[in-house]
């Protein structure tokens, strides 16, 4: 007979229990959980925990202990269970009423055996092997369904052999032992359902992350792998920065509720770039927009050179009747002069279109004066300029392939992020999602987009966001308008960066000094991008 204090005591373990059911966010250390709560608050020296398999055809073994055998599987024990899932039906199609957990599931009943050895309703085979196998004595059993809150079983919680705790003596589990376990049953039951609708929302959730990154790799899959490689670089930094314990970043630390809110953050980071156009986005030249209209001035170009011909023709009709062989040769020198002179601008507004170098004020000058000085008539046959002024405008892009204009665009993308991420009801655990992702364009020294904040206005992960998107925006090998960088140039990049106010200097020494540049290299960059990075060089430059 149990005492009061006792009860009151096993009573007072089982609301603990429930506290900490509600806390656990990782399945398996739940389950492992359940199992050893339900061991301590009926003295129970084994159990195991089975849950039903999707198919509802099947208990599977996913926890088990026996303390006296000091065996532990599963959970945290790092020691799998092989033992194959015990079947709810026969082969036939009747219902596996001979095992006792199966029948504990399949008639949502509590079973209590007093003595396994002599009870004739339940085929105990199996366990008399265990027992003759390893000298021990399998006795007293408690099966106890676990049941959702719409009454289905989702699992069984098996317990073995309860003892007195003062002498250790096997004895029937009392109606108090089985209250107490129906009642963990319970709890466990709901946390497990709770846990299980938690993870298929945060799937489902991620899935509309995914689809928003499906959508942005539709539109241009120049930049589609960079939704996925920022997040992942985002983690490596911010992983080391936690495991950081003296420096400057020694009080910096995350739980698993700030790592997956940070993961979230990295995925959604450009989510505002489905509101970019596409010619934008993947343009390649300076003159690109559906298409690259480098082509349409070389066509004005051979137009220009068959007019330079057809001059020369005309002019050597008109000497025919004098039959003026030197003055013919000088007509045709002079007409090829203006063709090779040509063929000099085209070839070189075709360089200038590319945009891979920054351009001198000579060269841009000289994109202006091919514009103004050819003689061209249109479709219509009025003289106009040979190069249009937003043609001109392009051409002369000193760096890169974009206008202001364009740039801005790109710009804007950060700016309607953080639109659509503050539309979001982000719950609790995932309320700073759109300040990460929103700040990953901001500066140390408060010259960045969109709000312009300094360092200490910003979170350290926005500051780890920041030095990723840029990193992988240097060694990003599918850009259209360059090659990816190799890791010396890209890290002597950021060390410039880093010293000039751009990045944050403490993290970018954690992303050097714990090789996680290279760790992001040997994952995603191509081998002949990996050279030899030597942090004394830049000192020299």
């Amino acid at each position: 007979m149990d005492s009061v204090d006792d009860l009151l005591r096993r009573l007072e373990q089982l609301n603990a229990i429930g506290t900490a059911l509600s806390k656990e966010r990782d399945i398996t250390r739940l389950l492992e959980t359940i199992l050893v709560a339900a061991k301590t608050i009926t003295h129970a020296d084994g159990g195991t925990l089975y849950r039903v398999t999707s198919d509802n055809k099947a208990l599977r073994f996913e926890i088990l202990r026996t303390d006296s055998l000091k065996i532990a599987m599963g959970g945290s024990s790092g020691n799998p269970i092989d033992f194959p899932n015990l079947p709810l039906a026969d082969p036939s199609g009747k219902p596996n009423d001979s095992l006792v957990a199966a029948y504990s599931a399949i008639h949502n009943l509590t079973v209590n055996i007093a003595d396994a050895y002599t009870e004739p309703n339940f085929d105990f085979s199996g366990t008399r092997q265990f027992d003759a196998r390893t000298g021990y004595r399998s006795q007293s059993f408690l099966a106890v369904p676990m049941k959702d809150h719409e009454g289905e079983v989702i699992g069984v919680l098996q317990l073995i052999n309860a003892k007195r705790p003062l002498t250790g003596e096997v004895v029937t589990f009392s109606a108090a032992d089985q209250s107490l376990a129906e009642s963990l049953a319970s709890q466990a039951a709901i946390a497990i359902t709770n846990r299980n609708l938690m993870m298929q929302l945060e799937t489902l959730f991620e899935s509309f992350i995914s689809l928003i990154n499906l959508a942005i790799d539709e539109k241009s899959h120049y930049t589609g792998g960079h939704c996925q490689r920022v997040p992942a670089l985002t983690m490596m930094l911010a992983e080391a920065a936690n495991a950081a314990h003296d420096g400057p970043l020694a009080a910096f630390s995350m739980d698993d509720r700030d790592r997956y809110e940070l993961k979230i953050a990295g995925l959604l980071h450009d989510c505002g770039k489905v509101t970019t156009p596409v010619h934008v986005v993947d343009k390649a030249t300076k003159l690109q927009t559906l298409f690259d209209r480098i082509d349409l001035i070389a066509t004005r170009f051979e137009v220009l050179k068959r007019d330079q011909e057809i001059a020369a023709l005309r002019a050597q009709l008109a000497l025919r009747e004098q039959t003026d062989a030197v003055a013919e040769a000088r007509i045709w020198s002079h007409c090829r002069n203006k063709i090779n002179a040509l063929d000099g601008d085209r070839e070189f507004l075709r360089k200038s279109n590319q945009g891979g170098e920054a351009m001198n004020e000579a060269d841009i000058q000289r994109v202006r004066d091919i514009g103004l000085e050819h003689v061209w008539r249109n479709v219509d046959g009025l003289e106009t300029d040979f190069l249009s002024a937003d043609e001109i405008e392009n051409l002369t892009i000193r760096a890169g392939t974009l206008t202001s204009a364009e740039r801005d665009t790109i710009n804007y993308h950060i700016v309607a992020t953080i639109k659509m991420l503050e539309q979001l009801p982000w719950p609790r655990h995932l309320k700073k999602v759109p300040e990460y992702a929103g700040g990953h364009h901001e500066r140390m020294d408060g010259k960045g987009y969109p709000k312009g904040l300094t360092r200490d206005q910003m979170s350290v992960q926005a500051r780890v966001m920041g030095i990723a998107d840029i990193f992988e925006a240097l060694t990003a090998r599918d850009r259209p308008y360059k090659l990816g960088m190799k890791l010396s140039q890209a890290m002597g990049i950021m060390h410039k960066f880093r010293m000039g106010g751009h990045i944050d200097p403490d993290l970018f020494d954690i992303f050097v000094n714990e090789g996680i540049y290279l760790k992001y290299a040997e994952q995603f960059l191509d081998p002949w991008q990996i050279d030899e990075v030597n942090p004394q060089a830049w000192a020299l430059h």
